[in-house]
């Protein structure tokens, strides 16, 4: 190994050197010079965010073959980097309130640390170096979860939080290790992938499979392993929350593309298909029945993002170039749709603290902007044309459906069905702020400067990512040119 092998590593340079920035800034800068922590840390990851998009990745592994950086994991670094600006601009007046601010610059460390584990589990092609990004961006959400110390909800949602984090990991170690034992000793990806092409599907296969699928499902908050997700995201800061909806949720669902195409691609028909199947379907259906229940905001997103979880794993499903392109795209779209509507909640509960489906009844009265946002975030989140929500969802049905297979239709169809119920409770959002007679509970608002520049981006976004063609063209090219993650695809 040498020193130059870093150099491969441009996008893990850049958070590091923003972490080291922030730290010193932190940490040496008195009283005065810490009020502007907040724009000298967006500016500074917006100009990393743009580097990245910028410099082309070199495409080669490294490090004896642990890990890439080629123009697919470049192109959904840059797409987690959209969202953890958008987190910053979000955050900004909750990070200057009484209680936190003196902890502010813990808030950026721990988060972009957390997106630094994310980097490495999405270009590791090997699992000693997932694990370490898995575990690096794991261990300090636990605490993101507890930033608000002095609230009992955020200190139960923390614990509830790093229980599942370390259950879920060791079942993943112990999934992983029954691989290790049956591939032939090797934990690189491409390896395990020609030893097990070389065997017989047998059981041992097939429950090292099933605990390697129930340890990243936690991550993903997959029905059955979803149980931690609406106690944490009510219980966590509402910056926090979204985070972990939206940015956690798309780097685990990139790792488990690339982990089981590439390790298990050959089994798949014979192992783990119909756990997919299984699993996708109790993760869309049990999502939205459980989302039509609730009436705390943030409950309400949680079970909503469970069922989005749903639909990104259709793109595995695909397993081909049109598959990863339409999941890098809905992920995008989800960022924007996602935090849109968390960034309204954010707005009022901080505010007003009011985080009932209820206190939104006649909203439009008092604040006709947030309105119009969460409403246009609802409606891509629904998938109602032409928002973006819409294209994202036909672009990876369309993708399943290329397979020809009867299974995969079928597939399809019950997520198309369970569209349908999800169009009730996302309008039912809408029914509080437009349609209500009630008197609003909610008076008018102002908005930071740093919120109404997150906002417009999201409302861009949801409004253009599905008119201008540029965005899926990116995601798909990024693919095509990555012939490393297509290796091993599934037949």
């Amino acid at each position: 190994m040498t020193y130059s092998q870093f150099g491969h590593m441009i996008p893990e340079m850049i958070v590091l050197g923003i972490f080291i920035l922030v730290f010193l800034f932190d940490t040496f800068s008195g009283e005065k010079a810490k009020k502007i922590l907040t724009p000298f840390t967006a500016i500074l990851f917006a100009l990393g965010t743009i580097a990245i998009w910028i410099i082309p990745p070199a495409g080669e592994t490294v490090f004896g073959g642990m890990y890439i950086n080629d123009t697919a994991t470049n192109a959904i670094k840059a797409i987690l980097n959209v969202g953890v600006f958008i987190v910053l601009l979000q955050s900004a007046k909750w990070v200057d309130s009484e209680g936190v601010a003196v902890r502010k610059g813990e808030f950026y460390e721990l988060l972009l640390v957390t997106l630094f584990g994310m980097y490495l589990m999405v270009s590791a092609r090997h699992f000693l170096l997932f694990i370490i990004g898995l575990e690096s961006a794991s261990l300090p959400l636990a605490a993101l979860v507890a930033f608000n110390k002095r609230k009992y909800e955020s200190n139960e949602a923390a614990i509830k939080y790093i229980m599942t984090a370390v259950f879920s990991s060791a079942v993943l170690l112990v999934g992983l290790s029954f691989v290790y034992a049956f591939s032939g000793g090797s934990l690189y990806f491409t390896d395990l992938a020609m030893n097990i092409s070389k065997g017989e599907t047998s059981g041992l296969l097939l429950v090292a499979l099933a605990f390697m699928i129930a340890g990243i499902g936690f991550k993903l908050s997959l029905v059955p392993f979803h149980l931690w997700t609406a106690d944490v995201y009510q219980g966590a800061p509402t910056a926090v929350t979204s985070y972990l909806s939206v940015v956690s949720k798309g780097a685990a669902a990139f790792a488990f593309f690339v982990i089981f195409t590439q390790c298990f691609g050959a089994v798949y028909s014979d192992a783990w298909e119909w756990m997919m199947y299984g699993v996708i379907i109790l993760t869309i259906t049990v999502g939205n029945l459980f989302a039509l229940r609730q009436k705390n905001m943030k409950r309400f997103m949680a079970f909503s993002s469970i069922s989005q979880a749903g639909y990104i794993m259709l793109g595995v499903m695909a397993s081909e170039t049109l598959g990863l392109a339409g999941m890098m795209f809905y992920i995008f779209v989800y960022v924007v749709s996602n935090l849109g509507a968390f960034l309204v909640i954010n707005t009022i509960e901080e505010q007003t603290g009011h985080i009932s489906m209820d206190d939104y009844n006649g909203l439009h009265k008092t604040n006709p902007w947030l309105s119009f946002a969460m409403t246009l975030a609802m409606f891509s989140l629904a998938g109602i044309p032409p928002f973006a929500g819409f294209f994202s969802k036909i672009l990876i049905f369309t993708s399943v459906t290329s397979t020809n297979s009867w299974a995969l239709y079928m597939l399809v169809l019950v997520a198309l069905i369970n569209t349908i119920i999800s169009l009730y409770y996302y309008l039912l959002v809408v029914k509080a702020m437009w349609i209500s007679k009630d008197e609003p509970k909610v008076g008018a608002l102002r908005t930071v400067r740093c919120e109404k520049v997150g906002l417009w981006l999201c409302v861009a976004g949801i409004i253009f990512f599905g008119l201008v063609p540029y965005i899926y063209q990116y995601c798909y090219d990024a693919v095509v040119n990555s012939l490393h993650i297509l290796t091993a695809i599934m037949p």
